[in-house]
Order: C-alpha cells, then structure tokens, then sequence
C-alpha cells in the first residue's frame, strides 16, 4: 500500500509500511470483530525498523507519524502487531497513544513466539 523510509547523513535509517490485511492476520480479525471496520478501512503497520544508531534521534516517532497522516488522510485505521520481547518498540507505541486489542501468537521455525495488537488512536 505505501511505504517509508528515513535518512540520516545519506543513509537509510530506518523503514515502515502500511500493508493492506491480509487472509487470516490475526490483528486485523481482532480489530474488525472490536469496531465492525471492514479491510477497505484497516491498514496494517508493518516493518517498523530504527537503525540503532538513529534511535535517539526520534526516527521511529517521525516515521509513525507518516504513516499515521497516511493513514488518515486515506480514512485507514492502523493496526500493528509487535512481539512482545521488543519492548522499546511498545514503548513507542504506547507513547504515542496506540491501545492494545488483543494478543496474538507468530509461529517461526516451529517455534511460537507472543504478540501484542495494538490500534492506532481514533
């Protein structure tokens, strides 16, 4: 759907997307059950990634607001899901006001890993 990136001193630090739903994402079942949104009107943040040198220089707040002006200017409502060992991550969500819907779980190698869902506030 649309993407982002940030530079610093001519370098890539960092990235995000906004992702149309896709079949059996767990965050954007959660959300559609919660507000009766159809996909038409749920963009899934995705891909969020500060190189840790720029991490101080609130490249992932500027690229959440980016996508956030996206996402409301295109009558989008975002959801996200994290996993739950990235703290600074939902920290930042957190902060900037998302609200946790629900918890899902991601399964990689045969491994299952926790997640978070959050929404993007109204």
């Amino acid at each position: 759907m649309a993407a982002w990136v940030a530079e610093l001193d001519g370098n890539v630090v960092g990235h995000v997307a906004i992702n149309f739903p896709q079949p059996g994402e767990e965050v954007a079942r959660l959300w559609r059950e919660k507000s009766g949104d159809d996909d038409s009107h749920i963009g899934v943040l995705a891909r969020l990634f500060v190189a840790r040198e720029a991490r101080k220089a609130s490249v992932g707040k500027l690229l959440m607001e980016a996508a956030t002006a996206y996402a409301r200017d295109n009558h989008l409502r975002l959801v996200l899901e994290v996993l739950t060992k990235d703290a600074a991550a939902i920290r930042l969500y957190e902060r900037l006001g998302w609200q946790r819907i629900g918890e899902a779980v991601h399964t990689f190698g045969g491994k299952q890993v926790d997640a978070v869902c959050f929404v993007a506030p109204a």
